[in-house]
């Protein structure tokens, strides 16, 4: 009786893994909703970094992006699952677009680089708050873009507003992959 009750109910990995994406992209629009307006930005504040930096390590590289194009894709065809319940293409192209971007670049390279911080919180940390700075590094330059205004200004309006904020999802996402990795990493 005992082996039936640890069976696995879905014993196929692709199947796993795309429930993985789907769950990802649930939790990316839900944590779009979690949300701080900045009175001196155009950015606010969201949940989401957490969810991409989760996706990135436990789905791989290639899967983490799908997940973040997904999404994205989502919200360029108009469902509304954006920050704000923005959608649609020119959300894209306003303040947040760069961030959007980043997400799928920051999902890239956790996927790639998680691998090297083995169970080490510390390096585990390193590597999300380097794909923090990715979304964040994207975002500014993106503001710089279809703003135009000086680095100086940029950095008080989609950087460093965020530090703080981003610090504590990553810390969180950290000991959260830690201890889910084991069991996530059976199955996916």
């Amino acid at each position: 009786m005992e082996g039936i009750l640890r069976r696995e109910i879905i014993l196929s990995k692709a199947a796993n893994r795309l429930i993985g994406i789907i769950a990802f992209v649930v939790l990316m629009s839900l944590s779009a909703f979690v949300r701080i307006p900045l009175p001196f930005s155009p950015v606010p504040l969201t949940l989401q970094t957490f969810f991409v930096l989760l996706s990135g390590a436990f789905l791989g590289s290639g899967l983490g992006a799908v997940t973040q194009l997904s999404y994205i894709f989502l919200g360029l065809l108009g469902i509304p699952i954006f920050s704000g319940a923005g959608s649609g293409p020119l959300y894209f192209f306003g303040p947040t677009g760069g961030y959007l971007l980043g997400f799928i670049l920051s999902a890239l390279f956790i996927g790639r680089f998680i691998k090297y911080a083995g169970n080490n919180l510390f390096y585990t940390l390193a590597v999300f708050c380097l794909g923090d700075l990715i979304i964040l590094s994207s975002g500014t330059i993106w503001l710089k873009v279809i703003f135009g205004y000086s680095w100086n200004k940029l950095l008080f309006i989609g950087f460093l507003p965020f530090l703080a904020g981003d610090l504590v999802k990553a810390l969180s996402a950290s000991t959260t992959y830690l201890k889910l990795k084991p069991r996530l990493k059976e199955i996916l």
